[in-house]
């Protein structure tokens, strides 16, 4: 007989960043006990008001401030932005974007440009490295041995002496006074 499967338990810090809030601001029961897998999927399909009320009016996450003003988490570290924003905040930024929101705006989605056209080129390269490749005829060989002498099996190199690698400096110095 098999032992009944342990639900998988969380850190309350692992489960907030999962339903998309701000810790410091659920209830102290969230953020003192772990949650069961289980519990978190019921949390997701039916949110109680805390919830509903924290993913409306926040404090919000930074994950979610940033996603929220179209910039990167690092955009807002650079522009200083450390706490967590309400709805209310997250909307007056975006009513009258300061400059640093402008700009990251732009880096943004300058970045997610990029982003989209490198991974338009990895599909391309990917399409082409499973299309069935067509074979290529092999060159005809041509003996560099005039006519006349035997070809040898193997593939000697003759030389008149030693052969030398590197840049001479491994040379042993002259036994000679």
């Amino acid at each position: 007989m098999s032992k009944p499967k342990k639900s998988q338990v969380m850190k309350p810090a692992t489960a907030a960043v999962k339903l998309d809030v701000y810790l410091p601001a659920t209830p102290r029961e969230f953020q003192e006990g772990e949650i069961s897998r289980e519990e978190l999927d019921e949390l997701q399909r039916n949110p109680p008001q805390w919830l509903s009320d924290l993913r409306r009016d926040g404090p919000h996450p930074r994950n979610v401030v940033a996603a929220r003003l179209r910039v990167s988490n690092s955009g807002l570290a650079r522009a200083g932005v450390t706490e967590a924003l309400t709805t209310a905040q997250i909307t007056a930024l975006a009513a009258d974007p300061p400059e640093w929101l402008v700009l990251e705006r732009e880096k943004h989605a300058e970045a997610l440009r990029e982003q989209r056209r490198l991974e338009s080129r990895r599909a391309e390269a990917e399409q082409e490295a499973a299309a069935p490749a067509k074979p290529a005829k092999p060159a005809a060989r041509k003996s560099a041995a005039p006519k006349g002498t035997k070809k040898s099996v193997f593939n000697v190199r003759v030389s008149s002496g030693p052969r030398r690698t590197g840049s001479g400096s491994s040379r042993k110095p002259s036994s000679r006074g």
